[in-house]
């Protein structure tokens, strides 16, 4: 024991020394640990980490020594083929990073096979690069090659091949066909032969996975341009006139000076009374209609919707103001016509 005599270098010493085999023995730390109400020695975080797993990252304190026994503390065990950066050996440092990620499995899947592979990459394109999978700026993956990767999913590679080709391509003919009431009916007359015109076109063509070729036009310019086949078609017989009319009134109609609303009979050249030729000096029939000259002058052109194209060719005494009488090659035709009101159309 030490009195109260002189102090001297070697008490000095021995007090040193005492010191340093508490510290070392753990008796005596700087700072000094906190005590719990009961006396219990409470142990303070010695290191604050950083887990990055999965792609969440937080902060964690803890009393670990090794990156292995940090992880042990989160309830996690590491796997054989489990990514740890650092190494599980790897000693603790404050403000360390630890990244964890867990072996998963993935089907890799294509139009011609289907892999299960393990893998601990953090993207699909890493995925893909390590089975040595190379994919062209047109190849479709999904998910995409930035998204995470799936665990216990699939990605699906679809190989896509895209090219473009210029083609010339042939504008068909139209035909017109013109009314002629100098040519006979049921005649006809090519006026214009008409020639092909010619279309410039860009194409696109995808394929996918080696299935059918899509193409698309993406880009057309006329370089020829097509003309008309002209046909003139003479007035023809009843059936003729009824197509005419079927598919011309709108166009006929646009042609017109102007329209009339009449009363329309029907008669041929053999009823009673008739001569069989016309005021106009035309044999009667169908295309040669009588009218009241007052109303319609002779040898006006006109269109009836369901008659046909006509010439205003007779007169009758009956016919007087807005009546018309339309002439027919059969007593069969003109009775199946009768008596009817009709829009008549005076051609230009």
């Amino acid at each position: 024991m030490i009195g109260r005599g002189p102090l001297r270098l070697s008490h000095v010493l021995a007090v040193s020394v005492l010191t340093a085999g508490l510290v070392t023995a753990g008796f005596l730390t700087h700072p000094s640990p906190a005590y719990a109400g009961s006396g219990e020695v409470v142990t303070a975080a010695s290191h604050v980490v950083t887990f990055d797993s999965l792609g969440s990252v937080s902060e964690h304190p803890t009393t670990a020594t090794t990156v292995g026994a940090f992880l042990a503390e989160r309830g996690i065990t590491v796997g054989v083929n489990d990514f740890v950066n650092p190494s599980a050996d790897t000693p603790i440092s404050d403000r360390m990073t630890i990244t964890y990620r867990p072996a998963v499995s993935v089907t890799i899947q294509s139009a011609h096979q289907s892999r299960v592979v393990t893998t601990t990459a953090s993207d699909v394109a890493s995925v893909l690069a390590e089975q040595s999978i190379v994919v062209s700026k047109d190849d479709e993956v999904n998910p995409a090659l930035t998204d995470p990767v799936p665990q216990n999913g699939t990605i699906k590679v679809t190989r896509v091949m895209k090219w473009e080709r210029t083609e010339q391509r042939a504008i068909p003919i139209n035909t017109e066909r013109r009314l002629d009431f100098a040519l006979d009916p049921g005649a006809s007359k090519v006026l214009a032969k008409g020639s092909p015109g010619v279309r410039r076109v860009l194409v696109a063509f995808v394929q996918r996975d080696g299935g059918s070729i899509n193409a698309q036009v993406i880009e057309s310019h006329i370089i020829r341009q097509a003309h008309p086949r002209i046909i003139a078609v003479g007035i023809g017989e009843y059936a003729a006139f009824q197509r005419f009319a079927e598919h011309g009134v709108q166009q006929t109609s646009r042609l017109a000076v102007s329209a009339l609303d009449m009363v329309a009979t029907a008669y041929t050249a053999s009823c009673g009374g008739c001569s069989g030729m016309t005021a106009i000096g035309r044999p009667a029939g169908h295309g040669i209609v009588a009218v009241d000259p007052s109303v319609i002058p002779l040898g006006t052109r006109l269109f009836i919707p369901g008659y046909g194209f006509a010439i205003a060719g007779d007169t009758g005494g009956a016919i007087h103001g807005n009546r018309i009488d339309l002439g027919f090659n059969s007593y069969s035709d003109a009775m199946r016509f009768g008596r009817r009101e009709v829009t008549v159309y005076r051609i230009r």
